[in-house]
């Protein structure tokens, strides 16, 4: 019935903090494929939705800019694509252009831009529920009469005018089915920057009311709070219990959904052994896989509540300012406070921050903010932090209401920040000193986060961590399985079979180089599948120890094992390993993408692993020396 509706391809472009990926998610929901464009790392998200009538649209979601005249990378990629200049991205068949209805002389510079490319263009106003609490008065019908385009006004963080576009979006289609065999071309810009400004100016006189000054209601809430979240006392101190909080969350708020994970995956080893007869097959289910991916999957409720705070802190507008904050703290270490949005998103994972770095535009501060945003600690650490924490730090609390685990892990989070700074101090003085760049970020005004955008971006996460399980880890865990069980052990063998396995041999080898710090031949084995990506090593050591034990000493508890076997120094030793090993081939490979060369993911690796490698020797000696171990 709706086979004659011919799919659509629109892309969406606008200015930062106008509401265009709340608009995205509105539109596609959970149905979007993040990917990075070809031959670069800047993010790419596609998603796609059916209209009403049945008729499929693809939408891409392009990185937010102030103008066609690209000055930064991620910029250059909405220009290139819009204007068709960019191999193996097709011309989009129109233009969704957002723009903040409490900011249009700024948005519709872009608009006139967008329209002189000649493709099919909507323009959407949005945030339209500010705009009227500040009493500014828009006539959209003066405006579309004006630029000759459909133009929608909406409310993205609601459903308020998507049924209004959805029904332009179509018009606009049908428009676009009597010109199928046409050629789409975007034309070259026709007006100067100049040019352009005085059209706006003409047409916001025209079609916008402002019937008093913006802000005299809303926006000295904005100016109070900031009063204290700005102040260069208060400030940090709140900024460094807000940090303080989300782990402390992390431990306390984890615990029950983490206990019936375990319970779970107990559940499921005991119901393979039960169900299967004792042989290869059975080994490799419960000890590689359940064993092995279970071990990480347990670690999941931590990740979410760790990114709950950071996407709420987003949404509400406070990151920027922690940027301003910590602006003249990093101008001491040559970095200036633009790092500290690319070296935050490390916090989730070290490759979006180094892409995040693309907005820096001098080039000496993009690559030290390179350098060091492995330092930053992912969430791909928080597995083994909260492994060894929970199974050697005691679960009480200090000065009645603050958890020990959550405070051992506040530290091991404070030593990665303040190890960035002094590598960032270092590279200042090797690689001279930065330019001064007055720091120029737009605030938005505070709001409450939206529970849709909020619960989408967690959905992301889980099924980004629940697809490294089920593919990477699951299939390193299948592979280490095979290296820990061939060969077997020889007739009347006094060690576990592993311990005679291609893997053991790879393990007592390696332990020559990592006995001065304290690791065994086991925690030798799981760092080598764990250079793919930090957390596999959990999953290693799952399927490590599983296979060390046998008969009635098996556990699926990997927790009592490592506490049995390990002593309290050792433990430290690897904390202090994890805060700089660079245990992700992923991030190297895209240090060398944005580099365009070898020498930095080589130099990095080797900072990195020499780091380590000193830090745990050093604590290992001191633990040695306080415990007498």
């Amino acid at each position: 019935m709706t086979d004659h509706l011919k799919p659509q391809r629109i892309a969406l472009v606008g200015n930062p903090n106008c509401g265009k990926t709340a608009l995205f998610n509105r539109l596609t929901g959970a149905r979007q494929k993040v990917a990075n464009y070809a031959g670069v790392t800047i993010e790419r998200k596609e998603g796609h939705f059916t209209a009403p009538n049945g008729r499929h649209w693809s939408i891409l979601d392009l990185p937010g800019t102030y103008s066609l005249n690209a000055i930064t990378p991620d910029e250059k990629i909405t220009e290139e694509v819009v204007k068709g200049q960019r191999a193996n991205e097709a011309l989009p068949d129109a233009i969704l252009c957002v723009v903040d209805a409490t900011n249009l002389k700024r948005g519709l510079r872009l608009a006139f831009e967008l329209k002189d490319l000649g493709l099919p263009l909507i323009l959407a106003v949005n945030m339209m529920d500010l705009a009227k609490k500040r009493q500014i008065n828009i006539d959209i019908e003066a405006l579309s009469s004006a630029l000759n385009i459909p133009v929608v006004e909406t409310i993205a963080v609601e459903t308020e005018g998507v049924d209004a576009l959805l029904r332009q979006l179509e018009i606009l289609a049908q428009s676009l089915g009597v010109t199928d065999n046409v050629p789409r071309t975007a034309t070259a810009l026709t007006r100067s920057p100049e040019e352009i400004q005085l059209a706006v100016n003409a047409l916001i006189a025209a079609s916008v009311q402002q019937v008093k000054d913006a802000g005299e209601e809303d926006a000295p809430l904005s100016y109070r709070i900031d009063r204290w979240i700005l102040h260069p006392v208060f400030g940090p101190l709140i900024f460094a219990s807000l940090m303080f909080l989300v782990f402390q969350a992390v431990f306390a708020w984890a615990q029950l959904p983490m206990d019936l994970i375990k319970s779970s995956i107990e559940g499921l080893g005991s119901l393979v052994e039960a169900t299967l007869p004792a042989g290869m097959l059975q080994e490799l289910l419960v000890k590689g896989v359940i064993g092995g991916a279970g071990s990480v999957l347990v670690f999941l409720p931590q990740i979410v509540i760790l990114f709950f705070f950071i996407l709420v802190m987003e949404d509400s507008g406070y990151l920027p300012r922690a940027a301003f904050l910590l602006d003249r703290i990093m101008g001491k270490v040559g970095l200036s406070g633009r790092a500290f949005i690319p070296l935050l998103s490390s916090f989730a994972c070290a490759i979006p921050g180094i892409m995040a770095t693309r907005t820096i535009q001098n080039p000496r501060d993009r690559l030290v903010t390179i350098m060091i945003a492995p330092l930053m600690t992912c969430s791909a650490r928080l597995p083994v932090y909260a492994l060894i924490i929970a199974a050697f730090i005691p679960e009480k609390t200090v000065f009645g209401i603050l958890s020990l685990q959550g405070l051992v892990l506040f530290t091991l989070y404070i030593a990665g920040i303040v190890s960035a700074m002094l590598v960032a101090l270092f590279f200042k003085y090797q690689w001279g000193k930065a330019e001064l760049h007055s720091l120029m970020l737009e605030l938005p005004d505070y709001r409450l986060p939206n529970t849709r955008n909020l619960l989408l971006g967690l959905w992301e996460r889980v099924k980004i961590f629940t697809t490294r399980v089920g593919t990477i880890i699951l299939a390193l865990m299948i592979l280490l399985w095979f290296l820990s069980s061939f060969p077997g052990a020889p007739e009347n063998a006094t060690q576990p079979p592993i311990y005679y396995s291609i893997a053991g041999h790879l393990g007592r080898l390696l332990e020559f180089v990592f006995a001065p710090i304290g690791f065994n031949w086991q925690i030798c084995i799981a760092l080598v599948p764990g250079l793919a990506a930090r957390e596999v090593a959990v999953a290693a050591l799952g399927t490590v120890y599983a296979l060390s034990q046998s008969g009635d000493e098996l556990s699926s508890m990997l927790e009592p094992l490592i506490a049995q076997s390990w002593s309290l120094p050792t433990a430290l030793s690897l904390l202090a390993w994890y805060v700089f090993a660079p245990q992700c081939i992923a991030t190297l490979s895209v240090v060398r993408r944005e580099t365009n060369t070898l020498r930095y993911p080589v130099l990095m690796a080797a900072y990195l692993f020499g780091l380590a490698y000193i830090a745990s020797f050093i604590t290992y000696r001191l633990a040695l020396f306080f415990t007498g171990a």
